[in-house]
């Protein structure tokens, strides 16, 4: 029961997130060394950097035909939209689901759908405010294009916000992926655009919370009644 208590509040933390911790720590002992009340505030600082790089373990759906969400927050936009010219979706139309994290979600991004990493782009930009439309556009990102076992095509687009000042991306052009596997991270306060593929249709509403790797942000309609994948199909979080 105590082990079990223990997980629900502590989480495993990212290793990107140990060098911001002991930064924040350090700074901590200093303030102490001033002033007592001060060094409780650089405590309870501390406390959030940590809290902040969380990594969670997730339990990613192995249905077929569904898309996850690739980052907590909350949905912030949906609708039609042309994807970036660079990630070589071509310039019609895809529906597009926004996922805005704010300082206090989980940053640790994830890939909504199997596949093979197609296009890996980054452009530099603006650090506008993550929940305004035109952040897609004008914003610093990073761009994944995705084909599926099935030949669908999507991308999946990291945008930075108006604090985050780093995009990390893990993966490269050609490695293949499972559903929910980690792939980057946003530090502190961004957004991640979903091009839903052909076929795709959302799951979820605008206002509605996300869990990366777990909640269904778009399905197939005829992949309702499908099956669960194979036996052997790559768990999220296997081979990190």
């Amino acid at each position: 029961m105590s082990v079990s208590m223990l997980s629900t509040f502590v989480k495993p933390m990212h290793p990107e997130g140990r060098k911001f911790v002991a930064i924040a720590a350090a700074i901590t002992v200093v303030l102490f060394l001033i002033w007592d009340p001060l060094g409780w505030i650089g405590t309870g600082i501390t406390v959030w950097v940590y809290y902040f790089f969380r990594d969670p373990e997730r339990v990613t759906p192995q249905r077929r035909g569904v898309m996850i969400s690739p980052a907590d927050g909350v949905v912030s936009l949906m609708g039609a939209a042309v994807p970036p010219a660079e990630l070589g979706l071509g310039d019609t139309p895809m529906m597009r689901v926004c996922v805005f994290m704010s300082v206090f979600n989980c940053h640790v991004n994830r890939l909504p759908l199997a596949g093979r990493i197609t296009k890996v782009a980054y452009r530099p930009g603006k650090f506008l405010n993550a929940a305004m439309d035109k952040a897609s556009e004008d914003n610093e990102r990073n761009g994944l294009a995705v084909e599926t076992p099935d030949g669908l095509r999507y991308g999946v687009v990291q945008i930075a916000g108006l604090v985050a000042r780093r995009i990390l991306c893990w993966t490269n052009e050609g490695d293949v992926m499972a559903t929910g596997e980690r792939f980057g991270l946003i530090r502190f306060g961004s957004r991640l655009d979903i091009y839903l593929p052909a076929g795709m249709e959302p799951t979820v509403m605008l206002g509605q919370t996300m869990i990366a790797g777990e909640t269904v942000i778009a399905s197939m309609q005829a992949s309702a009644n499908a099956e669960p994948s194979e036996a052997g199909q790559p768990q999220a979080g296997q081979g990190q």
